[in-house]
């Protein structure tokens, strides 16, 4: 059976989960340990690590089933089907999880306007401005050749 990746309505993702086990699915939603801080103290909180995503893992038939649960939008789609993580993908978050310090985890996100060093390719070392982004193609202008060139993120490196 595959893995599903399901959006949710922001900050539902943990009850999200909690309802479709109650409904015998299997769902993953990955949480990592952050500190948060108040005005009177300090407190660890579980927070998803991908914010608003769940994987679910059922047959391609009963996909529909997950929508009984309140909170949930759609099912995430690549390539006009819907998305499918790889078993090994699910097993790396999850011993990425139980093995690194939670603290050092963090998922960003690219937006206009951010700045963007290539890591690797032919032009590897350059860095720019992000215009724009359209699934896993980034719009960037160099500053040191003033052209614009866009980036396929799933075959070169960039770091932010």
């Amino acid at each position: 059976m595959p893995w599903f990746v399901l959006y949710t309505k922001s900050r539902n993702e943990k009850l999200v989960a909690e309802k479709l086990r109650q409904l015998n699915i299997e769902v993953y939603c990955p949480l990592i340990k952050t500190q948060r801080k108040w005005s009177d103290r300090i407190k660890v909180v579980e927070e998803p690590l991908f914010q608003s995503y769940c994987f679910v893992k059922l047959p391609e038939p009963e996909r529909n089933r997950v929508f009984a649960v309140p909170g949930i939008v759609r099912y995430l789609y690549w390539l006009h089907r819907p998305a499918v993580v790889r078993e090994e993908e699910i097993e790396v978050i999850k011993r990425l999880l139980n093995n690194v310090d939670h603290s050092c985890l963090h998922v960003e996100s690219i937006r206009p306007g951010d700045r963007l060093t290539i890591a690797s390719g032919s032009f590897s070392d350059l860095s720019g401005e992000v215009i724009s982004q359209q699934g896993k193609v980034v719009s960037i202008v160099l500053d040191s050749l003033q052209l614009v060139i866009k980036v396929d993120l799933a075959k070169t490196l960039v770091a932010l």
